[in-house]
């Protein structure tokens, strides 16, 4: 009797330091917003002198994919070709033409240990030849994947969406057809799927804008079984869509190039739409207090809108509106191309090209705008934030670490040494960095 009340204790104490931990469970953590306060984050590290590096891990292949984090569980996925001249071609330029690797690919899902960083399991959930092309940036594994604590789900895009337990088991699989997301004005430029999966309640839901049939979509996340499937009138987009939750009720929102919308996530009908975005979708919608913030940048059409909850119809604005009943603020100049951006205490974050701009989230009205290390850059990853820093990763792999607030202040740059895509991760003070070749885990001490 003795024993087992302390093999019942002994399970509770297992399962509460689990629980406490603070979880990233998609892409820029719960909600995509991309923040993890509540423990110390270092402001200085070296990569090559492991100062205030917990641990690295190699991880081959070539993808761009984020890390997500539960419990102490770090989760990364890959595509891995047997071409091994094959990589990505970063810095900012305009091509369109995209890679032709035909060469056969392997697709995985791995998972890490969060205080070693050791390889606790790889599973292979493809093997084949692409069925599209990609993106010279890009890779065959861009979509970060996401977890409930239960089921971690990855979607290899036209290879498949996959859910696996906790210790690598397959549970489902599904097939979504070749998704041939690429420049809309010749089908044969192919530059691959962006958008990651969400989790809500019981669904997990995917944006498939493509070029011909573009759908959202929600599975079961304990079966595989479809729920529910919209069709939408979109051309490929690469943003991952969030849930707004306001007065008791939930709204899908997605943005693409004809709208933004808004719909029921459970039974995925149309609630509300609202035009004026780039030809190229790629932000996140993020949650702001009342509001959700609308980003995108592309050739000079730049707007930022905060929309709010309630919405129905139509409430795209008319050419001499700012505001109206649903749209609390927005601006037409500062959107941002491909980071997310990011919502810190008062102040909205926005990253494009190098250039960090903040402004206050509930006017919209400007705080600074400054180039990041005086210079810029390209960057890919978004921007995220813990302990009143910002950390801004280029995709020369130069962590910019900025103190939140209304003043800019550079706090350090960190070289990792390799080139970085993918969106940190952050848990329980420890920064999840990823680079091209290597998992990073930084601690303050």
């Amino acid at each position: 009797m003795m024993r087992r009340n302390a093999l019942t204790i002994l399970a509770c104490v297992v399962a509460g330091s689990s629980l406490s931990a603070q979880h990233w469970p998609a892409f820029r953590g719960a909600n995509a917003a991309g923040v993890a306060d509540g423990a110390p984050t270092a402001v200085k590290w070296n990569a090559a002198t492991g100062e205030n590096v917990a641990w690295k891990t190699a991880v081959p292949g070539v993808a761009v994919s984020s890390p997500i984090v539960w419990g102490d569980r770090v989760f990364v996925s890959t595509a891995i070709s047997s071409d091994p001249s094959q990589g990505i071609r970063t810095g900012l330029y305009g091509d369109v033409e995209p890679v032709n690797d035909s060469s056969k690919h392997t697709w995985r899902l791995l998972a890490l240990d969060k205080k070693s960083g050791k390889v606790l399991w790889d599973k292979v959930a493809y093997e084949g030849i692409p069925r599209t092309k990609r993106h010279p940036k890009s890779s065959q594994a861009s979509a970060t994947p996401v977890t409930d604590g239960r089921h971690v789900i990855v979607s290899f895009g036209s290879e498949g969406l996959y859910s696996y337990d906790f210790d690598g088991t397959l549970l489902w699989k599904k097939d979504l057809g070749v998704l041939n997301a690429g420049w809309f004005f010749d089908p044969d430029y192919e530059w691959g799927i962006g958008s990651s999966p969400i989790i809500y309640k019981n669904l997990v839901i995917v944006q498939c804008d493509i070029q011909r049939h573009s759908f959202l979509a929600a599975f079961d996340t304990q079966t595989g079984k479809e729920i529910w499937r919209t069709e939408r009138d979109e051309i490929p987009s690469w943003s991952t869509p969030t849930i707004f939750e306001a007065n008791g009720k939930a709204e899908l929102v997605t943005q693409a190039t004809t709208f933004t919308r808004g719909y029921d996530p459970m039974t995925g009908k149309e609630l509300w739409k609202y035009s004026g975005n780039s030809e190229i979708a790629i932000p996140t919608p993020i949650i702001g207090p009342g509001v959700v913030i609308i980003t995108n940048g592309y050739r000079g059409v730049q707007p930022i809108f905060a929309i709010k909850p309630g919405a129905t119809g139509d409430i795209t604005l008319k050419d001499n509106q700012t505001t109206s009943n649903f749209v609390s603020w927005s601006t037409k100049r500062g959107g941002p191309y491909i980071p997310t951006p990011l919502i810190y205490g008062e102040q909205l974050y926005v990253l494009n090209n190098g250039v960090l701009a903040s402004y206050k989230v509930a006017t919209g009205e400007q705080i600074y705008q400054k180039r990041l290390g005086g210079t810029g850059g390209a960057f890919s990853a978004s921007p995220v934030a813990a302990d009143g820093k910002i950390y801004c990763a280029s995709e020369d792999g130069d962590v910019f670490v900025i103190k939140a607030g209304p003043d800019y202040e550079e706090l350090a740059k960190n070289s990792m040494g390799e080139v970085v895509m993918a969106t940190p991760a952050i848990s329980d003070g420890l920064i999840i960095l990823r680079g091209l070749k290597n998992i990073y885990a930084i601690k303050a001490r």
